[in-house]
């Protein structure tokens, strides 16, 4: 035993065992077995016939995440740059880069800064090859463009890209313009993601009108056979809120009161902004961080006389209790 101990306590201390590039063991030095056994958990080389540790504090050569399903693994395995439905070649194509150097930076003769112009001009070229390859190179840059402009998150902007391919797939872009087929897209994936954002923002974003967009994704909805659920009152709060820079009190107590009308019925057959503005307004009376309905019907994009109309009903039908 005293042996054995000594050979272990001899095999840690090495340097070849602190090192898994420069130990590379085939057999167990203290019974010849070849039945050695990696232990990541432990960094350990060990011998599955005697139990002796032939090797320590071995490098992991694996990932340094886990999967526990085929999911996962597919999600979490990298093998270059991730695909993206933004880009008409889904990221999957090289660029030559603009700068006139090699891999160790020095800088190319000039032969070689020609020939590398001339391929990166056909490499250009080369990426959009036919007629579909351009309107979609066009058509995604154009959604990437509208969704800056209304800083809209990532998933937003994949979801219309998905959109507009599905729509090229089926050829429905011909006869109708590029710029209201990506604008209804947009709008088409807010409304599927549930985030409020409005045909007039979307008009204003892009390069359209409001009746085009607004005809674009009737045409996209009844073509593609996309079931959108309505848009709800309580989705407008969070917006309504931010943009007025009020507390979060007054969103909380603008919830429960939208969530009161929902019961008694009032939201039915109202415009969402309109009610969601109008819960807003009485919620920021009641707080006392009280803001005009000029200032509301700006943000809400609706009349005053809208805003005063439901907050009458709201007023009549439900009954407020302030604590002082």
């Amino acid at each position: 035993m005293s042996g054995d101990s000594n050979l272990q306590e001899k095999i840690k201390n090495s340097p070849e065992a602190h090192s898994s590039e420069s130990f590379k063991v085939q057999s167990c030095p203290e019974c010849g077995s070849a039945r050695l056994m990696r232990d990541y958990e432990c960094a350990e080389v060990v011998c599955m016939d005697c139990g002796i540790v032939v090797a320590a504090k071995i490098a992991d050569r694996g990932p340094e995440w886990r999967a526990f399903d085929d999911e996962q693994r597919s999600k979490r395995t990298r093998v270059g740059a991730p695909l993206t439905y933004t880009i008409h070649d889904k990221g999957l194509s090289t660029t030559i880069d603009w700068h006139d150097r090699d891999v160790y930076g020095k800088s190319l003769s000039p032969g070689q800064k020609a020939q590398v112009y001339r391929l990166r001009k056909w490499q250009r070229r080369i990426r959009v090859s036919d007629a579909t390859e351009r309107n979609l190179a066009f058509a995604l840059s154009e959604i990437t463009k509208i969704s800056n402009n209304l800083s809209l998150p990532k998933s937003i902007l994949e979801t219309a890209s998905v959109i507009y391919r599905k729509a090229v797939k089926e050829r429905l872009i011909r006869g109708r313009s590029i710029q209201g087929v990506t604008s209804a897209a947009i709008y088409l994936a807010c409304r599927q993601c549930g985030l409020p954002r409005t045909l007039d923002e979307i008009a204003r974003a892009s390069t359209v009108n409001k009746k085009e967009v607004g005809r674009s994704y009737r045409f996209l909805i009844r073509e593609l056979n996309y079931k959108i659920p309505p848009l709800r009152p309580s989705q407008y709060i969070t917006k309504f809120s931010n943009q007025l820079t009020m507390q979060g009190k007054v969103e909380e107590i603008a919830h429960k009161i939208l969530a009161s009308a929902k019961q008694l019925k009032l939201t039915s057959g109202r415009g969402p902004t309109g009610i969601a503005a109008a819960a807003s307004y009485v919620a920021s009376v009641l707080t006392g961080e009280r803001k005009t309905q000029r200032e509301i019907a700006e943000i809400a994009q609706v009349t005053e006389v809208t805003i005063r109309n439901r907050y009458k009903e709201l007023v009549q039908r439900l009954t407020f209790e302030i604590s002082i």
